[in-house]
């Protein structure tokens, strides 16, 4: 049976090879490769690992491939449910 690559949005994918080549972190810790995605200004894809972490897990066993884009509406929206669970901007704000 052929492993079919899970989709994920371009810049979402561009920020997991600046993380995986950075070597801050295990790829396969979901939560701590959201930090240095943060730090390295790699939003997108911080909140989209939030958000889609069984998709996460699932493409890094299967790989990425870049389907498409994330619009700014759907990035704000996440930004706002990310912002929610951490304790609001000034649990952000020391990063």
């Amino acid at each position: 049976m052929e492993s079919t690559k899970v989709p994920i949005p371009a810049d979402v994918l561009e920020g997991l090879k600046a993380v995986r080549l950075s070597g801050k972190t295990n790829m396969l810790d979901a939560p701590r490769v959201i930090e240095p995605a943060l730090d390295m200004g790699h939003n997108a894809t911080a909140f989209w690992i939030y958000e889609n972490r069984p998709k996460y897990a699932e493409g890094i066993f299967r790989g990425f491939e870049a389907a498409d884009t994330l619009d700014g509406g759907t990035l704000i929206e996440m930004a706002a449910r990310f912002l929610d669970s951490e304790g609001g901007e000034s649990a952000c704000a020391d990063k």
